[in-house]
């Protein structure tokens, strides 16, 4: 049979591209397809854009930290419109130079909504097309609430592009949308509220760093509603009232703005991949170790859209869009590695992790030592007023290398890199700790975490 293309690509976003460029690259006939601006989430809606705005929440809270120690903050403010317009002045042209990039590498770019017709055919807004390979690259979408009023929350992409940041807003959900929104919000001025329906809010990181983190949150002006279900959203004259049922007892509050941040799905719906004989169900596209469909070989999935081990981070899908490609272009079962891969969450200062939880470890029977420091007091912390920092550690015995990093500090984000390429490579600590760091820096205390 005579294919309209070797590969078509679903979803312009990390993935997506990658994949596309690098089978474009070595020679095959592939078209992307994309309803939404080329970029993905994290370029356009997510993790880029967010950290903009970070940055205006780091520049004040840096100042307030040094309140008294030689820096007068009086007056010292965000104008949120001034920081929205230096965000798109990052965000607007990326789907221009995306598609750009695309076409100058061969690849055909099309707009529209694809579903598919069968094994190896797909209808773009109703044109058909063939595909001798599909790749699935569609990312996630905010998970459906079912409750009353649900039509009035926003979702990060909203919360991105508000002209005027409201006074009063609640966070539904205790995972990272909700804590990097909220500690912006708060040193923009707002009174933010985050609504966790778990006992224990960001349950993929070390709850004792978590219980640190939300220390620091409330005394930021961040309050923390532990144990809370969102049981309706009504209109009012001036905002929404919220109803809330904590542990069985109801309450009621008003607020100006309801953030949806309770998790995302993979974005499957419009697909029609029963017709395509794709098994597929909530956490994505099923697939081989190798990123290929169980069901259809036509197919392989990566990134959010594709049921994985792998954490739902950019990094992650690009790397997986690699491996599709490459085990699409030689015809191979490369399963993507994913020791050493690190996660933060981008509060003020950050949360991050790379390897095992504690408990994890210790479920699996594992001889750990736990390496807990304070690291509040250090010099790193000391020189910037910073208060609140911390690092856990754990190393396996049997070998000396890191079973998992937990760390929350200033630049800790950066830091835990080094940790993550030491699991990778499987650098023991002795070996870590062998390293002479430029100092004063923050790299520099890893010898002592150790």
């Amino acid at each position: 049979m005579t294919y309209d293309y070797d590969l078509i690509v679903i979803g312009a976003g990390m993935a997506g591209v990658t994949a596309a460029n690098k089978c474009a690259s070595a020679g095959w006939k592939v078209a992307i397809v994309d309803a939404l601006p080329y970029g993905g989430t994290c370029a356009l809606r997510g993790c880029d854009p967010k950290k903009i705005l970070r940055r205006g929440a780091e520049v004040i809270d840096s100042a307030r930290l040094m309140r008294g120690k030689g820096i007068d903050d009086d007056g010292l403010s965000i104008n949120w419109a001034d920081l929205m317009a230096h965000k798109h002045g990052f965000t607007d042209p990326v789907p221009a130079q995306m598609e750009e990039g695309l076409s100058d590498n061969g690849v055909t770019t099309l707009h529209g909504t694809a579903r598919f017709t069968g094994p190896n055919t797909v209808a773009i807004d109703d044109a058909p097309y063939t595909g001798r390979h599909f790749l699935i690259a569609t990312g996630a979408r905010p998970r459906p609430l079912d409750l009353p009023g649900h039509e009035h929350l926003v979702d990060s992409t909203g919360f991105l592009d508000l002209p005027e940041l409201p006074r009063r807003i609640l966070f539904v959900g205790g995972g990272f949308i909700s804590f990097e929104f909220a500690h912006i919000a708060a040193r923009a001025g707002s009174t933010p509220v985050i609504l966790d329906r778990k006992p224990r809010p960001l349950k993929a990181f070390d709850p004792d760093l978590v219980d640190l983190l939300v220390d620091r949150s409330t005394q930021v002006g961040i309050e923390t509603w532990r144990s809370a279900t969102l049981t309706a959203v009504e209109t009012t004259a001036t905002g929404y009232q919220v109803s809330v049922d904590e542990s069985g007892r109801s309450r009621t509050a008003e607020f100006d703005l309801v953030v949806h941040g309770a998790g995302r799905t993979p974005e499957l719906t419009t697909l029609d991949l029963d017709a395509a004989g794709v098994q597929w169900d909530e956490d994505g596209v099923r697939v081989a170790a190798h990123l290929q469909s169980t069901s259809n070989p036509a197919v392989y999935a990566a990134g959010d859209a594709a049921s994985t081990p792998g954490m739902p981070l950019t990094p992650v899908a690009v790397f997986e869009g690699k491996v599709a490609a490459s085990n699409m272009l030689k015809g191979t079962t490369t399963a993507p590695d994913y020791t050493g891969v690190p996660t933060a969450v981008f509060t003020i200062p950050e949360l991050t992790r790379v390897g095992l939880l504690e408990e994890e470890a210790l479920a699996r029977g594992m001889e750990i030592d736990v390496r807990y420091s304070d690291t509040s007091s250090w010099y790193s912390n000391y020189r910037i007023g910073e208060t609140t920092a911390a690092a856990k550690i754990l190393i396996d015995r049997s070998n000396d290398t890191i079973a998992g990093a937990h760390l929350l500090g200033p630049e800790y984000a950066e830091l835990v890199n080094t940790l993550a390429l030491a699991m990778k490579l499987g650098l023991t600590t002795r070996q870590l700790k062998s390293m002479t760091a430029a100092y004063p820096t923050v790299g520099s205390d890893l010898g002592s975490m150790l």
